[in-house]
Protein backbone atom coordinates (compact mmCIF):
# COMPACT_ATOMS: atom_id res chain seq x y z
CA UNK A 1 0.00 0.00 0.00
CA UNK A 2 1.52 3.42 -0.90
CA UNK A 3 1.71 5.50 1.63
CA UNK A 4 -1.23 7.73 3.46
CA UNK A 5 -1.65 11.47 1.69
CA UNK A 6 -2.07 13.90 4.00
CA UNK A 7 -5.78 13.80 2.88
CA UNK A 8 -6.26 10.50 3.86
CA UNK A 9 -4.71 11.82 7.42
CA UNK A 10 -7.86 14.04 7.35
CA UNK A 11 -9.99 11.60 6.37
CA UNK A 12 -8.96 9.56 9.15
CA UNK A 13 -8.80 12.22 11.51
CA UNK A 14 -5.33 12.32 12.47
CA UNK A 15 -4.88 15.52 11.17
CA UNK A 16 -7.06 18.62 12.28
CA UNK A 17 -9.02 20.33 9.23
CA UNK A 18 -11.82 22.67 9.46
CA UNK A 19 -14.36 20.69 7.76
CA UNK A 20 -17.66 22.29 6.40
CA UNK A 21 -19.36 19.69 4.22
CA UNK A 22 -18.96 15.67 4.77
CA UNK A 23 -20.79 12.22 3.63
CA UNK A 24 -20.53 8.81 3.20
CA UNK A 25 -17.87 9.36 0.14
CA UNK A 26 -16.49 13.00 0.29
CA UNK A 27 -15.27 15.43 2.56
CA UNK A 28 -14.96 19.34 2.15
CA UNK A 29 -12.54 21.43 4.23
CA UNK A 30 -11.08 25.14 4.34
CA UNK A 31 -7.59 24.98 2.30
CA UNK A 32 -5.12 26.09 5.41
CA UNK A 33 -3.30 28.12 2.71
CA UNK A 34 -5.95 29.68 1.51
CA UNK A 35 -5.79 32.10 -2.04
CA UNK A 36 -8.96 34.03 -0.85
CA UNK A 37 -11.29 33.32 1.95
CA UNK A 38 -13.33 30.66 1.39
CA UNK A 39 -11.00 28.74 -0.64
CA UNK A 40 -12.36 24.97 0.50
CA UNK A 41 -10.72 21.30 -1.22
CA UNK A 42 -13.70 18.76 -1.89
CA UNK A 43 -11.93 15.37 -1.86
CA UNK A 44 -13.27 11.76 -2.04
CA UNK A 45 -12.73 9.94 0.94
CA UNK A 46 -10.76 7.13 -1.26
CA UNK A 47 -7.31 8.15 -1.71
CA UNK A 48 -6.76 7.75 -5.60
CA UNK A 49 -4.28 10.34 -6.93
CA UNK A 50 -5.72 11.93 -9.90
CA UNK A 51 -9.99 12.87 -10.39
CA UNK A 52 -10.04 11.07 -13.78
CA UNK A 53 -9.32 7.55 -12.23
CA UNK A 54 -11.59 7.60 -9.67
CA UNK A 55 -14.56 5.06 -10.19
CA UNK A 56 -17.93 6.46 -11.19
CA UNK A 57 -19.33 6.01 -7.97
CA UNK A 58 -16.89 8.43 -5.91
CA UNK A 59 -16.20 10.61 -9.05
CA UNK A 60 -19.95 11.54 -9.38
CA UNK A 61 -19.94 11.59 -5.59
CA UNK A 62 -16.99 14.52 -5.81
CA UNK A 63 -18.83 16.50 -8.64
CA UNK A 64 -21.91 16.52 -6.50
CA UNK A 65 -20.41 17.68 -3.65
CA UNK A 66 -18.19 20.09 -5.25
CA UNK A 67 -21.18 21.78 -6.75
CA UNK A 68 -23.56 21.88 -3.05
CA UNK A 69 -20.31 23.74 -1.46
CA UNK A 70 -19.94 26.03 -4.18
CA UNK A 71 -23.36 26.93 -3.76
CA UNK A 72 -22.96 27.61 0.13
CA UNK A 73 -20.26 29.83 -0.28
CA UNK A 74 -21.52 31.19 -2.88
CA UNK A 75 -24.69 31.97 -0.98
CA UNK A 76 -22.63 33.22 2.98
CA UNK A 77 -20.11 34.65 1.43
CA UNK A 78 -21.92 36.76 -1.25
CA UNK A 79 -18.89 36.04 -3.87
CA UNK A 80 -20.59 36.75 -7.45
CA UNK A 81 -18.60 33.63 -8.86
CA UNK A 82 -16.95 30.04 -7.25
CA UNK A 83 -14.28 28.96 -9.75
CA UNK A 84 -13.56 25.51 -9.77
CA UNK A 85 -9.75 24.25 -10.19
CA UNK A 86 -8.29 20.93 -10.78
CA UNK A 87 -4.69 21.05 -10.16
CA UNK A 88 -3.34 17.89 -9.11
CA UNK A 89 0.39 18.40 -8.40
CA UNK A 90 0.44 19.01 -4.48
CA UNK A 91 -1.00 16.36 -2.90
CA UNK A 92 -1.35 12.77 -4.78
CA UNK A 93 -4.99 12.72 -3.46
CA UNK A 94 -7.94 13.69 -5.98
CA UNK A 95 -9.37 16.98 -5.11
CA UNK A 96 -11.24 19.66 -6.38
CA UNK A 97 -10.54 23.90 -5.38
CA UNK A 98 -13.01 25.76 -5.09
CA UNK A 99 -12.67 29.60 -5.31
CA UNK A 100 -14.84 32.33 -3.92
CA UNK A 101 -14.48 35.70 -6.45
CA UNK A 102 -15.64 38.77 -7.99
CA UNK A 103 -13.23 39.45 -10.28
CA UNK A 104 -10.81 37.52 -12.89
CA UNK A 105 -7.34 38.90 -11.26
CA UNK A 106 -9.04 37.23 -7.83
CA UNK A 107 -9.29 33.80 -9.03
CA UNK A 108 -6.47 33.52 -11.30
CA UNK A 109 -4.09 34.59 -8.42
CA UNK A 110 -1.43 32.06 -7.12
CA UNK A 111 -1.46 30.12 -4.18
CA UNK A 112 -0.91 31.80 -0.98
CA UNK A 113 2.16 31.79 1.06
CA UNK A 114 3.18 29.31 3.67
CA UNK A 115 2.44 31.03 6.15
CA UNK A 116 1.47 29.44 9.52
CA UNK A 117 -2.41 28.98 9.07
CA UNK A 118 -5.21 31.40 11.09
CA UNK A 119 -7.00 28.58 12.19
CA UNK A 120 -8.62 30.49 14.70
CA UNK A 121 -10.53 32.49 11.71
CA UNK A 122 -10.17 29.82 9.39
CA UNK A 123 -12.57 27.63 12.75
CA UNK A 124 -14.65 30.95 12.52
CA UNK A 125 -15.42 31.06 8.98
CA UNK A 126 -15.91 26.69 9.18
CA UNK A 127 -18.76 27.26 11.92
CA UNK A 128 -20.44 30.31 9.32
CA UNK A 129 -20.59 27.37 6.61
CA UNK A 130 -20.99 24.12 8.25
CA UNK A 131 -23.94 22.45 6.72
Amino acid sequence: MREQSVFTKIVNGEIPSHKIYEDERTLAFLDVFPTVEGHTLVIPKNQVEFLWDLDDEDYAAVRDTAKKVAKRLQEVLGTKYIGEKVIGTDVPHAHIHLVPFDDPATYQKAHADNTEPDHEKLAALAKRLAF
